[in-house]
């Protein structure tokens, strides 16, 4: 069992490591809730387990659901490689139905290979009426069975001057912020710093403060170009996270190191691309904390097992698999602003729980694409358990005499 708990802000450096094994474990569950956790033996003999229905998991792992802290769910829709603004004009084409009808069959399959909490990005650009509709459909999936942390994403189009970005900065400010943080559509807002210059840094600056200021989780987007200037602006400003970092390089390691500012790595979208990886190694030894997700997106990134992630994590970025599964469920609870409830199996938090078809969390690390999830808990439930194949009996093929060419 794997109960990952440990300090109470992220794990950062050889606390990564530290996955809080117990070799026998058990957990006992009451109302959604970890009521305790500890050695086996010791759970058994309590008097409320002698009545609790018993789940046998001999042979398994057992550990705390994946939380993915970066996800473009329902944002570029799949598709041809149209333009930003073509894309927002299908969001506001296609029924809030359709779209959360898409949305939900995304998370049944996120729920089957073991994600319990997402966070979920917009992304429309200037545009209200698309931004609003992601946001309200995000808001509908909240009484599903995932938890959905909806976060609004400033993107310009691109090849927007630093005039079009002043006034998308400046009317985001002032009309589209204050809404959504009115009608409690969204926990984050993340910024895409996609301009250099001194005016950009100032609208990009300003949108990081007013986002705050307005009682909004901050994260920055640093996916296509290196911006130390991005990262200092980030970090002094107490963004929680910066996501990507593909292009940075050890002295961004160093400047992470010792801040508040959790790293996202997210190596399938580096997969899918094909650019470079994170320096994840340097990100570690330098003493930032990182969190892995798995940048879902059904245009870019169709990849939405976060097994997938993790492995891509060990064998392209040089995490072990302790420090990746660190990322991936108490470091991602973090990322999210989730860490006291879920991300760690102890009492008092949600029992969110998966069951690995693996006798070694090692496992993880190793088979690349494959589903380990024998169950899924959330919420005290199972979600999702696996099934058997149903395997058809055929009829015997009847072949003809073969024919001898003459």
């Amino acid at each position: 069992m794997l109960t990952l708990r440990g300090s109470r802000g992220p794990r950062c450096g050889a606390e990564l490591n530290d996955l809080g094994v117990i070799p026998d474990g058990a957990v006992l569950v009451r109302d959604g809730v970890l009521q305790e956790v500890g050695p086996t033996r010791r759970i058994e003999n309590l008097a409320l387990a002698r009545t609790a229905l018993e789940i046998n998991a001999a042979g398994r792992v057992l550990m705390p659901g994946f939380v993915d802290s970066h996800t473009h769910l329902l944002f570029p829709p799949p598709g041809g490689a149209e333009s930003a603004a073509d894309l927002a004009r299908a969001v506001r084409a296609t029924t809030a139905q359709r779209l959360e009808m898409r949305a939900r069959a995304h998370l049944e399959a996120m729920a089957r290979h073991g994600t319990t909490t997402v966070e979920v990005k917009s992304g429309c650009g200037p545009d209200e009426s698309a931004e609003t509709k992601i946001l309200r459909v995000l808001s509908s999936l909240k009484r599903d069975h995932l938890d959905v942390v909806p976060t609004f994403l400033f993107r310009l189009p691109e090849g927007s001057g630093e005039e079009a970005l002043h006034e998308a900065a400046e009317w985001t400010i002032r009309e589209l912020l204050p809404k959504i943080r009115r009608r409690r559509l969204a926990r984050f807002a993340d910024i895409l710093w996609n301009s250099d210059g001194p005016e950009p840094y100032r609208d990009f600056v300003r949108l990081l403060e007013a986002a705050r200021g307005m009682g909004f989780g901050c994260k920055l987007h640093l996916e296509r170009r290196r911006s130390e200037a991005a990262l200092t602006a980030a970090v002094e400003r107490f963004a929680v996270t910066v996501d990507h970092l593909e292009h940075a390089a050890p002295s961004d390691a160093r400047l992470l190191a010792g801040s508040c500012t959790m790293a996202t790595l997210l190596p399938c979208a580096s997969f899918h691309s094909g650019r470079g990886d994170a320096p994840a190694r340097a990100l570690i030894d330098a003493g930032a904390a990182v969190a892995i997700a798995s940048n879902f997106n059904p245009q870019h990134t169709p990849t939405l097992n976060m097994q997938t992630a993790m492995a891509l994590g060990c064998l392209r970025m040089g995490m072990t698999a302790a420090e990746a599964i660190s990322a991936a469920t108490i470091n991602g609870a973090h990322a999210v602003g989730r860490a006291d409830h879920v991300g760690s199996l102890e009492p008092g938090k949600v029992a969110d729980l998966l069951i690995l078809n693996a006798p070694d969390y090692r496992d993880l690390a190793r088979d690349f694409g494959m589903n380990l999830v024998h169950m899924t808990m959330k919420r005290g439930e199972f979600i999702y358990t696996e099934g058997e194949v149903s395997m058809a009996r055929r009829p015997a093929q009847v072949f003809p005499e073969p024919v001898r060419a003459m």
